[in-house]
């Protein structure tokens, strides 16, 4: 198990939390995103102490591709910097001072080398894309036409009703560039906020990554975006039920795992009910992290089709027969010359097997 030490001189008494994180980052944030951050600083206030990311996912109860999305998320914040080794395991990790949220400010840096040899890197949200253009790309004379506009006026209202407050500079412009950059029309943008907001979630920046998606998708009409979403919803509830879960709504956690078995993966729903039915088989239980470790399995598999999954389990149930062979020759006694031992020994025919198998 690789171990992570972290170096600092600080007191190992107090962990520091800024107002700033507090009031600006931490209500935009999955909950288990933010113990993750908070862990890294706790770490931090001892002068060293050795981790991996297995022990910190060991903490949590949780996998440690949770961890990586933990840090993908908070890197994406620029509240810390990832760096890579050549085989993309993570090398470094850099503790930044949380930027105030302006966009006339660059965040002050202050580094904390932490070194790791674990986890290769996964997208955070395989929903949504990096996009090259962004609201910062509005220049100030473009925001005050926009703003004259009486179809942007009264955008602009309905999202105030919607989010329940008066919108900030910042989200004013993100939904003009919703509307200038993305090419949405106002129709599209009250139900994209509305769907946001029927989720729970009235975060901008919950909207704008909804927002990315459905622009990389090429989602242009409001009827588009309710196919979308329908589509989607369908397949998130036949997950559940493969899962033998019923009477709520899946969790943004939920999401993102069934996101990258969809889309990510690319895999069809027959090959993630399968995956469903065996984690149910073998935990007793839901679980998203143990299905989620089989289908990464099956991906570096290659594995396409069930036809492709028989193939596997044909071959792992052909390996143990042999392992179990050989170790039977190896654990015999020599025979002696009591009559009752002289019989021919059986002969397995693992070819033959193999085909019984595949035929069953």
């Amino acid at each position: 198990m690789a171990m992570i030490t972290l170096q600092n001189s600080r007191s190992a008494e107090i962990t520091v939390l800024t107002n700033n994180f507090i009031d600006n980052y931490m209500p935009e944030a999955n909950g288990e995103f933010v113990k993750v951050y908070i862990y890294l600083l706790r770490l931090l206030s001892d002068t060293s102490v050795p981790f991996s990311l297995e022990q910190m996912a060991d903490h949590f109860f949780c996998t440690e591709r949770d961890i990586v999305r933990a840090l993908k998320y908070w890197e994406k914040e620029n509240l810390l910097t990832l760096t890579y080794r050549n085989n993309e395991d993570i090398a470094d990790i850099t503790l930044n001072i949380p930027p105030v949220k302006s966009e006339a400010l660059k965040p002050e840096i202050s580094t904390v080398p932490i070194s790791t040899d674990r986890q290769k890197t996964v997208p955070l949200d395989p929903s949504a894309k990096p996009s090259a253009k962004s609201a910062s790309s509005l220049s100030p004379d473009r925001v005050k036409e926009l703003k004259q506009n009486d179809e942007i006026v009264q955008l602009l209202y309905i999202a105030e009703q919607y989010l329940g407050k008066t919108l900030t500079p910042t989200e004013m412009k993100k939904i003009l560039f919703f509307y200038d950059e993305l090419k949405f029309s106002p129709d599209l943008i009250e139900y994209l906020i509305e769907y946001s907001v029927s989720r729970g979630h009235k975060s901008i920046r919950y909207i704008e990554t909804v927002a990315l998606a459905w622009a990389e998708e090429g989602i242009t009409t409001v009827t588009m975006a309710k196919e979308a979403n329908s589509r989607y919803s369908k397949e998130y509830f036949t997950i559940f039920k493969s899962m033998g879960i019923s009477g709520r709504n899946p969790v943004d956690t939920e999401i993102t795992l069934m996101n990258t078995w969809l889309k990510d993966y690319g895999f069809s729903m027959d090959i993630i009910q399968e995956a469903c039915s065996r984690t149910v088989l073998s935990t007793g239980q839901p679980s998203f992290q143990y299905a989620d470790k089989i289908l990464a399995g099956w991906k570096d598999k290659n594995v396409r089709t069930l036809a492709d999954i028989k193939l596997l389990d044909a071959a792992h149930q052909r390996r143990k027969l042999e392992k179990n062979a050989q170790k039977k020759d190896t654990t015999a006694k020599p025979a002696s010359s009591n009559r009752f031992n002289n019989f021919h020994q059986r002969k397995y025919d693992f070819n033959e097997y193999e085909k019984k198998l595949l035929n069953q």
